[in-house]
């Protein structure tokens, strides 16, 4: 990761959890700087809820240890840490008005009344809630109800916010404006976010850094461009978008040769060797008619369209690569032009730096 553990606003040093048999996050280490934006994707079972309720207190790890600020919290229950978590459900009180809502945990903590309702205000006031404050939970949409949430938890003004999927019950078009609010309350509060999703594009939308997970383990962790253009591995080169591998093998003079005998070039092969997988994204690659010149330097396969997709903004091709493969490309629709049929022989042509080489799995 990118900060040392003495850096770190929150570390965790080779936590494992266990339940029975079954082990739901294996040997992570890991730290997350103070006032990031970070992200923990990955499918169901992956073990980043598991990880974050081990972070917040709701678990306790099988082995290893939790610590926030640089002191180890790995045994101390949850309201002993200062971290606040949001649960994809709201769990606000019915019967209180919303800055009442917002105010209770201050209450519970002895601030007066007047200076609760102050902060609760504020609160409400950054998640742009604050003309909404003395109506009832029920009189608001699930989007405001969400913000709501954001604010009670925010209004204690906590170490680290915990997001459990909290975007995870609104419809397409409010997750996409709240991912928005959510990036621009973490960059005004400026305090260190830790959000679960198993949703690639609004991990991509909002983390600084996203850590994909996999068996309970990290498989990649980085930027969004760098996970997207630079996979590691299979497994995140199909999570976070779609890439089309091709079986082949690295030679001693990383030039990579597919087993249809085609030679591609990629920039690196990472000290890999033998069987490996070729990637390329379906936007990288260009299309042109079987016996037309490409450009010098290129990668090419050939190929015949299976299926041509006119999708307003692009068209989407399925391709049958010379060696077998079924590849995906999205040719931009720049100019209006027909796409080229099913049935068409095509090549398939991209660019050796926008090549990244991964292990067989």
């Amino acid at each position: 990761m990118a900060a040392t553990q003495a850096e770190a606003d929150i570390h965790l040093d080779g936590v494992s959890k266990r339940f029975g048999d079954m082990t739901a996050v294996d040997d992570l280490t890991m730290s997350i700087p103070r006032g990031s934006f970070f992200a923990m994707l990955g499918p169901s079972g992956c073990g980043k809820t598991t990880t974050l309720r081990m972070i917040g207190g709701f678990e306790d790890p099988s082995e290893g240890k939790v610590f926030l600020g640089g002191s180890e919290v790995t045994q101390l229950p949850p309201y002993k840490r200062d971290v606040n978590t949001v649960f994809q459900s709201y769990a606000l009180f019915p019967h209180l008005s919303v800055e009442r809502n917002v105010a209770f945990g201050l209450e519970r903590k002895k601030v007066g009344k007047a200076e609760a309702l102050k902060r609760a205000n504020e609160a409400l006031e950054l998640v742009q809630l604050g003309h909404l404050g003395k109506r009832k939970p029920a009189q608001l949409s699930g989007g405001q109800q969400q913000r709501v949430a954001l604010a009670r938890a925010l209004v204690n003004r906590p170490r680290a916010l915990l997001l459990d999927e909290p975007l995870g019950a609104l419809d397409l078009r409010l997750r996409k404006q709240l991912q928005i609010e959510l990036k621009r309350i973490q960059q005004d509060v400026g305090i260190t976010f830790v959000h679960v999703t198993h949703d690639q594009e609004e991990a991509m939308s909002m983390a600084d850094t996203i850590a994909v997970m996999n068996g309970g383990r990290i498989e990649q962790a980085g930027s969004a461009t760098e996970l997207y253009e630079r996979p590691r591995t299979a497994f995140v080169a199909n999570f976070l978008g779609i890439s089309n591998l091709i079986e082949a093998k690295v030679t001693g003079d990383q030039r990579v040769a597919t087993h249809d005998g085609v030679a591609l070039h990629a920039p690196e092969c990472a000290g890999l060797i033998g069987d490996v997988q070729i990637g390329v994204r379906p936007e990288k690659i260009t299309l042109i008619l079987d016996g037309e010149p490409v450009p010098d330097g290129s990668n090419v396969l050939r190929g015949k369209i299976l299926v041509a997709a006119f999708l307003g903004v692009s068209i989407q091709y399925v391709i049958q690569a010379a060696g077998g493969e079924e590849l995906t490309v999205f040719a931009q629709n720049t100019d209006g032009t027909e796409a080229f049929g099913a049935g068409r022989e095509v090549q398939l042509v991209w660019k050796p730096e926008h090549t990244f080489v991964v292990q067989r799995g």
